[in-house]
């Protein structure tokens, strides 16, 4: 017997398929919706204070990318264009670990909100889903960017 919040969950899940042509799956277990991160999508997570910074240069840049907010966890989610493994040195990864940002590996997978999670404000979009994604690297480069403005480095 299919309820109302499995139907609701059914069609957000098409409508991303079909609007934003992410090909977003209903896990079974959890009932969330998942975004395979790969040959098509890639991920960064970070502190939503430095999100919001993020997202304001990209959006001036002309490339915004779409955002999940986690407001419990204070944390922002981009989306973006495939993981490209030569920008991820392993200098860059320290840099993104001490700003509190991680990139979602290959074959990991980004839960994307629901109308349950909207309406509990547990997993929202900060900056809605579309089809054009910025390239994981030019994320990568504001999120540096940015970041080492705001911490100073110790000698």
């Amino acid at each position: 017997m299919t309820t109302l919040l499995d139907a609701k969950l059914e069609v957000r899940c098409d409508q991303y398929r079909r609007e934003f042509q992410m090909p977003a799956s209903i896990d079974p277990a959890s009932r969330h919706i998942l975004l395979d991160i790969g040959q098509h999508y890639g991920a960064i997570t970070m502190p939503s204070d430095l999100g919001e910074q993020v997202h304001r240069q990209l959006t001036e840049a002309q490339l915004p990318a779409p955002v999940v907010h986690h407001p419990r966890a204070r944390r922002w989610t981009f989306i973006t264009g495939p993981t490209n493994a030569e920008t991820l040195t392993a200098h860059v990864f320290a840099e993104l670990f001490r700003l509190y940002a991680t990139v979602a590996g290959t074959g990991s997978q980004v839960v994307l909100p629901s109308p349950s999670d909207e309406a509990t404000g547990y997993r929202v979009w900060a900056q809605p889903p579309h089809i054009d994604l910025p390239p994981l690297s030019a994320v990568i480069e504001a999120t540096r960017a940015l970041g080492n403005r705001r911490k100073p480095h110790c000698n």
